[in-house]
Formats: C-alpha cells, sequence, structure tokens
C-alpha cells in the first residue's frame, strides 16, 4: 500500500515539475535556453541577458542605481559626494556598498605599521548637499593581543574631520568640473544652433 503511494506521489511531482518547464509558446523549455545561441563572449551575454531582461542593472535606464523617482539619491556617477566618499577611501577594502541606503562601509584595514591595530570606516550620506554635515562618518579601531583577544570601539580623533574635510573638498571639485562641462556644453550648443529670430 505505501509503496503504491510513493509511486503516485512520484508520479503528481514529476508531472509538475515537467508542466513547469513549458514557456508561454506551450513548448519546453529547459534552464540555460539554448546554448547555440548564447554568445561565448561573457561581455556579449551580459548585454544579451540585459536586451532580453534577465539579471540586473546596476545603473542606466532602470537599473538598479537608477533614479526611479521615490528615491533620494541621484545616480551614482554624478553624484559628488558619493564620488568623492569613494575616491578618498579607496585605498581600503569595502566590505558593504548600498548606494540606494546612502551607507559606505570599508573592511577592516591594517596599513602594516601595527600589526595588532586596524580601522573600519563607515559613511552614511544624510543629504546629496555638499555641506558639512551631509555626512556621518564613523571610525571603528580594532586593537587585539596576541592575535585572539581583540576589542573594538570607535574612534573619536582627529580621523573624522580630517575624511569629512577631504570628501567635502573633493566634491566641490567634482561639483565645479561638473558646472564648468555644463556651461562649456551650453556654449558650444548655442554656437552650433543659434536662435533663428
Amino acid at each position: 500500500m505505501m509503496s503504491k503511494f510513493s509511486k503516485i506521489c512520484a508520479f503528481i511531482l514529476i508531472t509538475i515539475f515537467l508542466i513547469s518547464c513549458k514557456g508561454p509558446d506551450g513548448k519546453f523549455k529547459l534552464p540555460g535556453g539554448d546554448a547555440r545561441k548564447t554568445p561565448a563572449d561573457p561581455a556579449k551575454r551580459v548585454e544579451q541577458n540585459l536586451k532580453e531582461g534577465r539579471g540586473f542593472r546596476l545603473s542606466g535606464e532602470g537599473g538598479f542605481l537608477s533614479n526611479r523617482g521615490g528615491g533620494v539619491y541621484e545616480f551614482a556617477t554624478s553624484n559628488e559626494l558619493w564620488r568623492a566618499s569613494l575616491d578618498t577611501i579607496d585605498f581600503m577594502p569595502l566590505a558593504s556598498v548600498n548606494y540606494s541606503g546612502g551607507l559606505i562601509v570599508t573592511d577592516w584595514y591594517n596599513n602594516n605599521q601595527s600589526n595588532n591595530e586596524s580601522i573600519k570606516i563607515s559613511i552614511r550620506f544624510l543629504t546629496n548637499e555638499i555641506r558639512s554635515d551631509a555626512l556621518d562618518i564613523k571610525v571603528f579601531t580594532k586593537k587585539c593581543l596576541n592575535g585572539s583577544s581583540c576589542q573594538t570601539f570607535e574612534t573619536s580623533g582627529a580621523l573624522v574631520p580630517e575624511l569629512t574635510r577631504q570628501i567635502l573638498k573633493t566634491a566641490t571639485l567634482y561639483e565645479k568640473e561638473k558646472k564648468d562641462k555644463t556651461k562649456e556644453k551650453n556654449k558650444n550648443y548655442k554656437v552650433n544652433y543659434p536662435d533663428m529670430n
């Protein structure tokens, strides 16, 4: 009796599995699709997947990082504070970067001067405007004794104001470059397309 029940259950599961492999046209499709239609070059595969709507996109129209109307943050490459922050801490490995949440967290970093001490930085973006209260920067220090017993604590030294100053300075330069490029672009546009009146 039990073996008949097992066979019926197995038959039902196989049937459900096979039905789920059917495409919208009624033909069976296995995961991965037709290998003959898949380009060998990885860059072309990514491009094909994006055209077909598979996977996700980090930037551009409809991308994960693009502004969808409800978010506060602009696209990452045009956000001067974001770019300046990444440039300022580019010597450190990153543990977590969440653009939509406005948060950058580095991994533990040791500059090889002190084997038992390393630092970690978190940068939270409170606004897109370049001003002194736009960033919430925290620096954590980890001190280990004999490689096993470690203590972690938040550092309130000169590093936080120095990082803030450097990020704001770099972001201001990026903003100036962006304005100059826009001004130059508009100037060229007026030269090429003079007013008809």
